[in-house]
Order: C-alpha cells, then structure tokens, then sequence
C-alpha cells in the first residue's frame, strides 16, 4: 500500500556545503540518502514529497571536523505491503521453480506451487514463460499479473515478499503486448 508519512533524518554536513545555499543542499542530499532506501517500520521510501523550510534544525558543529549535525523533517511516499494484499505487478523472470515480479520497487516471488493447477507444471524452459494446459493463459517477463502477499522479509534496507496467484480474480491481467482488446457489447 502507498501512504504518505512524517518522517526525520539526520544529515552530517560537510564544511563545504555550509553557506548561503545550505538549506537547499540538505533536500538534495536528503533525496540522494533516502529515496529508493528501505525503513524496516514504514517500508520503501518511493520519493520525498516536500521538505518544509522550518523542519530543518541544525545541531552540534564537530569541533575537529567542522561538520554539522542536521535533522530534517519530510514528507515521503511510502510503499509497505501487507500481508494478504492484493497488488498489480510486472514479471521480471520466470524459471522453473515460479516467478519474481516487481511492484515498484518491491520484489515477489511466486512459487509454482502457489499458481493455480493448470499452470503448475506449465513451464517452458525455451519461451522462458508458464502457460497453462489449455495455452489460454502465458505468464511472461514483461506482463502483468494481480498477485496476494502472503509474506515478506526486510533484511539490509531491502523488503521482499512471497505471492501467490492461486485465488479467485487473481493472476494474467495483462500480456505485456501493449495491445487494447476491442470488447463488443
């Protein structure tokens, strides 16, 4: 799930940084040390929204470094999945074991056994794809599938999670051919 969150972090400076230009060098390297960066309690920080000019407090100046000390308070757009959640993602990889795909910049993993029947023993090791019995359904790189989390682990800023597809409305939601079918009513 995307939510928007109030979080701190604190920024050392460097005495080439302090100056007239200060405040907006603390949002650069502020976006530069925090966007694409995993926080265990709140999930991946997607993109710093807004750093308001009075949330930026300066601290203790290192006397042997002349370095300073900064916490800034910001906005982010954060993506933490839960458990249970139904997300739209895009296959990176398939091999014979299941499939990783990504939502975001979040990596899941389906397992061959948490597909449904007619796609567990589907794979084709030359199209690098699944595809089910009656060759309806091809699970690809590059297309879109609707996936629930059953899982997921953080370990060293990096958030991964196990899915399946083997539930009603979920699974193929989009070739990856970029074609639009014409439905007639």
């Amino acid at each position: 799930m995307f939510y928007v969150k109030i979080l701190e972090h604190e920024i050392v400076l460097e005495p080439l940084h302090q100056g007239p230009k200060m405040k907006s060098t603390l949002v650069r390297i502020l976006k530069e040390e925090v966007e694409g960066l995993a926080l265990a309690n709140y999930g991946y920080v997607v993109q710093v929204i807004d750093v308001p000019q009075d949330q930026m407090r300066f601290g203790v100046i290192e006397h042997d470094t002349g370095n300073v000390s900064c916490y800034v308070k910001y906005v982010a757009l954060l993506l933490r999945p839960f458990i249970n959640e139904v997300l739209d993602a895009t296959v990176s990889q398939c091999n014979q074991l299941g499939f990783f795909a990504f939502v975001g910049p979040l990596r899941v993993f389906v397992s061959k056994h948490s597909m449904p029947e007619d796609l567990m023993n589907g794979f084709d090791g030359e199209r690098d794809a699944w595809i089910s019995d009656d060759k309806e359904v091809v699970i690809a790189p590059g297309c879109g599938v609707r996936l629930k989390i059953k899982g997921r682990t953080v370990e060293q800023g990096n958030i991964t999670a196990i899915g399946t597809i083997k539930d009603h409305y979920l699974g193929l939601i989009d070739d990856g051919s970029g074609e639009v079918e014409d439905i007639m009513m």
